[in-house]
């Protein structure tokens, strides 16, 4: 069974940028691990060992990047004025007044200091779907707390 990474044409955007910037870096690292292998013996070069290493999760996460692409889902804006991956939405905890922005983002674009919650997190769980003026329950680990959606954009 195959599983589809669901994120926005921006996530998507920006994966494929960090790959881009990870392989102009590869040509840079490689040199430095063959400088470091001509210092002569390997079993006691830590120069050989770190480049070797750090050459190593770079190709990694270049991999894993290309596969989350390979398995990506693009979802698109619909204006259909509910909560979806991609829309903007204000929210308003009841434990307190403030209104709160957040953006509805995949797994791999999710960042709470950047406003961009994951469509799977208990937050995002519970607003899913959900038209502005509806109170949801978010059941989260640290306990059960309700917010009402503001504004969705």
């Amino acid at each position: 069974m195959v599983y589809f990474q669901k994120m926005t044409p921006e996530g998507y955007r920006q994966i494929e940028a960090e790959i881009a910037k990870l392989k102009q870096d590869r040509p840079r690292r490689i040199k430095i691990l063959q400088a470091a292998r001509a210092l002569g013996d390997l079993s006691e070069n830590t120069e050989y060992t770190e480049a070797k290493r750090d050459l190593g999760h770079l190709q990694s996460r270049i991999r894993y990047l290309e596969k989350q692409l390979k398995y990506a889902e693009i979802v698109e804006k619909q204006d259909d004025g509910l909560v979806n991956l991609g829309k903007s939405v204000e929210l308003r905890f009841d434990d307190d007044d403030e209104v709160e922005t957040y953006q509805v983002v995949g797994r791999m674009e999710a960042d709470l200091a950047l406003g961009k919650v994951s469509f799977d997190s208990p937050l995002g769980q519970a607003i899913m779907k959900q038209a502005a003026g509806t109170t949801v329950t978010v059941e989260a680990p640290a306990g059960n707390y309700q917010v009402t959606i503001v504004a969705v954009k």
